[in-house]
């Protein structure tokens, strides 16, 4: 349990324990927690500068009830030993710049590039804190935003056409209950027969309403939902039913396939290995200009945030550095949590998690 991420829980079976003991005596007198050295603030900061290197990442995480803890990695540990560099509570700037300076300037100097999301205020931390460092903007948050703008369409359309089915559905089922009244009332003219053979059969005023069929068997409103995967992929990469949705899909709604154009262009100025920092402006420079010919306001956003910290978006092309290894470390602390069922002691917590990764 000192090296690994694990709970005593897991340990019962293999070792005929009862976990619930164990934990509690591994807590109390075989982890050394209760005279560890950072017990005092470790709820509030905490800070290993000797795992400080030049290649870094920020981010934030929750580890209990919805609180946020900034976290500062260290990209060359990999997500190992050594990982953390710093756990401090809450993202104001203030608080997590304070706590910092305990890493001595001359270390916090060592730090020569970090990488990190849009968050306004993870750039106001690292600014302060590694005046030295280049800033990096990770190329998956920029496209996940862009991303995001695409599905925030999908899901427009989706809702206009669940709205216009339940209109149909509606008139349906009002016109089946008008026909049933006239049928009724005509029968009780005509002593409760028709006329011979004349005219149809009127619909059943419980008749269920059958939406259109579209060619691959899926409604609109099923088009729309089950769209949502093929639209987050490169077409080489779809499956032949997908393929079929996405012809279906295109045709319905031009400006889905225009945003997905625009999405896969942007992925593609990042996935291109051989691009510099001037060849990736100029191919910026056109994304901005087919996104202002779509004139989608989602688009839009997401072309003007990139615009405003263009040059640290830049950066990426230099040593193609991202936030992957803040957001592996992130998913560790997830599973970690999710194996203990939630964090009570939020103390020991981490000093178990600064056992394993500090």
């Amino acid at each position: 349990m000192d090296t690994s991420p694990i709970t005593a829980r897991s340990l019962q079976k293999p070792y005929h324990i009862k976990g619930d003991e164990f934990e509690r005596a591994y807590k109390e007198f075989l982890s050394g927690f209760r005279t560890w050295k950072e017990l005092s603030h470790a709820e509030n900061w905490l800070v290993f500068y000797k795992n400080i290197g030049p290649n870094v990442c920020i981010d934030e995480t929750s580890l209990s009830d919805g609180e946020l803890y900034t976290i500062v990695t260290n990209k060359d540990a990999h997500g190992g030993k050594g990982a953390i560099i710093a756990i401090i509570k809450g993202t104001k700037v203030e608080t997590v710049v304070e706590a910092l300076k305990h890493i001595l300037w001359y270390e916090r100097a060592k730090v020569l590039e970090v990488t990190m999301d849009f968050s306004e205020s993870m750039h106001s931390i690292v600014v302060q804190s590694f005046p030295y460092a280049t800033i990096t903007i990770d190329r998956f948050h920029v496209q996940k935003d862009c991303c995001d703008a695409m599905q925030q369409l999908r899901v427009k359309h989706r809702r206009q056409a669940q709205r216009a089915e339940m209109k149909t559905r509606r008139d349906v089922k009002l016109r089946n209950k008008r026909n049933a009244e006239r049928r009724k009332k005509y029968l009780e003219r005509n002593g409760g027969k028709r006329k011979g053979n004349q005219g149809r059969k009127p619909d059943r005023k419980n008749k269920k309403y059958e939406p259109k069929k579209l060619d691959n068997g899926d409604t609109v409103c099923e088009l729309l939902a089950r769209s949502r995967y093929l639209l987050m992929t490169s077409s080489d990469k779809w499956t032949d039913t997908q393929k079929k949705r996405a012809k279906i899909l295109f045709e319905l709604y031009p400006d889905l396939k225009t945003a997905y154009s625009i999405t896969h262009s942007l992925r593609m100025i990042f996935s291109n290995k051989n691009a510099t920092k001037t060849s990736g402006l100029q191919s910026l420079s056109e994304w901005y200009k087919s996104v202002d010919v779509f004139g989608d306001k989602n688009f839009c956003t997401v072309a003007s945030s990139i615009k405003d910290r263009q040059g640290e978006v830049l950066n990426y092309f230099v040593n193609r550095a991202t936030n992957a290894a803040a957001e592996s470390f992130h998913s560790k602390v997830k599973l970690f949590r999710a194996q203990l069922h939630g964090v009570v002691d939020v103390k020991f917590f981490l000093f178990r998690l600064t056992n394993i990764y500090a």
